[in-house]
Order: C-alpha cells, then sequence, then structure tokens
C-alpha cells in the first residue's frame, strides 16, 4: 500500500515539465536491434547505416527536351532568318557531323551528339533539318550522375524514411536497406474499475490502454496491449517483470497517492522512481522510474491526463528508444476567443476547437474545457492544445496563441 507520510504529503512538491523529462530520457537507451527490409515495408522506418548510391542518376547522357540531337558546333549562327539545314537521321543512329538526330525528353543521347535543339526550333524538311537557334555544348543534355552521383551520401543513421525517399533509394538500385527495429512497448492498463464492455454501475470501460497502444503505433513504435491488472501489489509486479523485455514500460491508472495508487511503490521496490508529480496540467501525477535499465512510465488514468502525459513523455522516450528525432508539433496560429486561466508555476494544456473568422483567414480558438481530466470527450473533440507556459497565468481574450495539432504527429 502506499506509505501513509505519502498520502499525507500529496504532491506539495512537483517538478517542472522540462527537467523530468530529461530525467527520463536519461534512463533511455536506444536499442540497437536491426532488419534487412524490402523498400516496400520500410516507409516510415529509421535507417541504420549510412545509405549511398552505387549508382548514378541519370547512368547515360539523357535529353532534358523534345527535339534533336546535334554537335553544338554545326548549329553556329543559326537564327529565324537564316537557320542552319542539318540531315535527318534515323532515331538511334550515332551523330555524325552535320547530322540531327531525333530524341524524346529521357531518351540516351546517341555518340557524337553533345546538345539538343527543342522541337519548337527546329523544321522538319524532306531529309532535312532546319534549326533557328545555335545551340552550346551541353544544352538541354543531363549528363550522368546530375541527379545523384555515383557513391553520394544519401541518408544517415536515424532518417525516418518517407515514401519520397524510397523512391530515390530504388532509383539507384538499393532494394533492400537495414533499419532499426521498431521499439517495442509494454502498454498495462491498470484499476480494479476497469472492464472492456457493459459496465456495472461503479465500474468503467478501459480506454487509457487502447488509446495509449494506438499512439504508440503512430510514433513509430509496436504495442503490446495487455489485460487490465487489477490494483494489487503482487499483480503489479508481476506486471511489471512480465514486460521488462519491452523498450519501455506504459502503465495508466494508479499513478497517484490514493489508498489503490500502487504502482509507484512496486516500481521503486523493483527500481527507482525518478519523478512522482509534475508541475503540468492535466497530468499532475505522473511518475517516471526505471526497473533493470528499462523505463516505466506511470500515466495518470484520467483519460485526458494520460494522453497529455503520453505526449509529453512517451512520445520523447519512444523515439529515443528507436533512434527517432522527436519532431516539433505542428502548430497553428489563432485568436484566444475568450480568457484562458492557468496556475502560475505549472504548465497548462488547454484544450480547444479553432474555426475561421467572419473577418478573413484568421482563425479563433475557443476553449473547451480548462479542467475535467476525466472528460475524454473534451480532447476528441477539440483541435488540439494551448500550451501555457509556467511563468504566464494565461492568456486573455483576442491574444493570438499557437494552437498544438497534437493529433496529426507521426
Amino acid at each position: 500500500m502506499p506509505t501513509e507520510d505519502r498520502r499525507r504529503a500529496g504532491f506539495k512538491q512537483r517538478t517542472r515539465l522540462a527537467a523530468a523529462r530529461e530525467q527520463l530520457l536519461s534512463a533511455v537507451t536506444p536499442h540497437d536491434r536491426t532488419e534487412r527490409l524490402r523498400l516496400s515495408l520500410a516507409d516510415g522506418r529509421v535507417v541504420a547505416t549510412e545509405l549511398t548510391a552505387p549508382t548514378p542518376v541519370p547512368n547515360y547522357d539523357r535529353a532534358a527536351m523534345d527535339g534533336y540531337a546535334v554537335r553544338a558546333n554545326d548549329t553556329v549562327g543559326a537564327s529565324s532568318r537564316s537557320p542552319e539545314v542539318l540531315d535527318a537521321l534515323d532515331a538511334g543512329a550515332d551523330c555524325r557531323p552535320n547530322g540531327a538526330v531525333p530524341v524524346h525528353t529521357g531518351s540516351e543521347i546517341p555518340d557524337g551528339a553533345d546538345a539538343v535543339v527543342k522541337i519548337e526550333e527546329t523544321e522538319a524538311v524532306g531529309n532535312e533539318i532546319e534549326v533557328f537557334a545555335a545551340v552550346a555544348e551541353g544544352t538541354h543534355v543531363g549528363p550522368v550522375g546530375e541527379d545523384v552521383a555515383e557513391g553520394q551520401s544519401l541518408y544517415e543513421p536515424g532518417h525516418r524514411l518517407r515514401p519520397s525517399d524510397l523512391g530515390l533509394l530504388k532509383s539507384v538500385g538499393c532494394y533492400e536497406i537495414e533499419v532499426y527495429q521498431e521499439p517495442t512497448v509494454g502498454v498495462v492498463p491498470t484499476g480494479e474499475e476497469l472492464v472492456e464492455h457493459e459496465p456495472e454501475p461503479g465500474e468503467i470501460i478501459e480506454t487509457n490502454g487502447l488509446t495509449v497502444s494506438q499512439l504508440v503505433d503512430r510514433w513509430g513504435g509496436v504495442a503490446t496491449y495487455r489485460n487490465t491488472v487489477t490494483d494489487d501489489t503482487s499483480a503489479l509486479r508481476a506486471a511489471i517483470q512480465r514486460d521488462l523485455t519491452k523498450d519501455v514500460i506504459v502503465t495508466t491508472g494508479g499513478s497517484s497517492v490514493g489508498e489503490r495508487d500502487l504502482l509507484p511503490e512496486v516500481v521503486d521496490e523493483l527500481g527507482e522512481v525518478l519523478v512522482h508529480g509534475v508541475a503540468i496540467k492535466p497530468g499532475y501525477p505522473v511518475a517516471l522510474g526505471v526497473v533493470q535499465e528499462t523505463p516505466v512510465l506511470m500515466l495518470p488514468g484520467n483519460p485526458v491526463a494520460c494522453i497529455v502525459t503520453a505526449m509529453q513523455f512517451l512520445r520523447p522516450a519512444l523515439k529515443r528508444a528507436g533512434h527517432m528525432a522527436v519532431e516539433p508539433v505542428p502548430t497553428q496560429s489563432a485568436t484566444l476567443a475568450r480568457k484562458l486561466p492557468s496556475e502560475p508555476g505549472t504548465r497548462t494544456f488547454a484544450r480547444v476547437e479553432t474555426s475561421d473568422a467572419e473577418s478573413g483567414d484568421e482563425r479563433t480558438a475557443t476553449p473547451v474545457r480548462t479542467g475535467g481530466a476525466g472528460i475524454l470527450s473534451s480532447v476528441a473533440l477539440a483541435d488540439g492544445w494551448v500550451v501555457v507556459p509556467e511563468d504566464r497565468e494565461g492568456y486573455s481574450a483576442g491574444e493570438t496563441v499557437d494552437v498544438e495539432r497534437w493529433e496529426v504527429m507521426p
């Protein structure tokens, strides 16, 4: 059971968000597991070794325009009033002096040619081609390696692959690549009141584990969504020990200082609690620990607090474990429709809805609910949240704020 001292003390001292996150990340070690994947399976995966181009692109001199491949010297003096007349040669033929070989965009430049005259600057007259513009050597010719040089470095370890990256890799002849395996996360919902469906009075349908598992998948990890564990020290201990093979363990519920909030004591018994109580709202009862080198994130049971703390702690921990960069959350500027209060010394995540203002492209942000960490619909119906820093007592109506669109984050 929670110690009597901890229950009495509550959370008189709360760690600032940045300091708590730093302590957590210091306990996260990037794993070293890799695998080889076909390109078709590699979207969103993280490069494990430097990737260089084994072949150049293009691997031949190619025409950059539809027209005629020529020797540039044969076009000297050509103009609209005084065209140079060249012999019309067959497509695919070598380009001899005073000859013109038809080419199309992307086709190989024939031997002997060193430039291309655009089709609109020529006219075919019988077996001859009239050229109305002089071209210099290399004009409208894409040389070998113009796009990618042989041996060119393409991607460093840690780069998360996008569809355009896969196209580039295929173009240089890379069909399989070495990537880091996706980091693994054990997701353990806790609480004797939780059920999967058809709750009786006093029971609640379990949603936090599902939400967190889906967030893990979106953020580039592999979640193992466990069955709910009741508020029992032995059961919680066994659940933590079961998932020590994972890169990260996440629990939901049981992280505060009540009679049934047993997880911090269990983790401290098995390892060490690094942080318990963070100066954020919602989500202050979050606890962060480590057991046998496996980071353990104990997220609050209130649904909104669970989501906020997952964003602030689980996402960066997962990214570090999997060698991924933590990208900033996309933001959208908006004008507050009404006052947004905040507690000094606490970082507040206020859910808002955004809409276009009547005056034009400017958007407005209306707080959905400034309290109520258990109201899941307030997140599901919001467009994002406004972060009020610790040194502010909120924002006034009419102020311009940044709305974090956290749900679109990879």
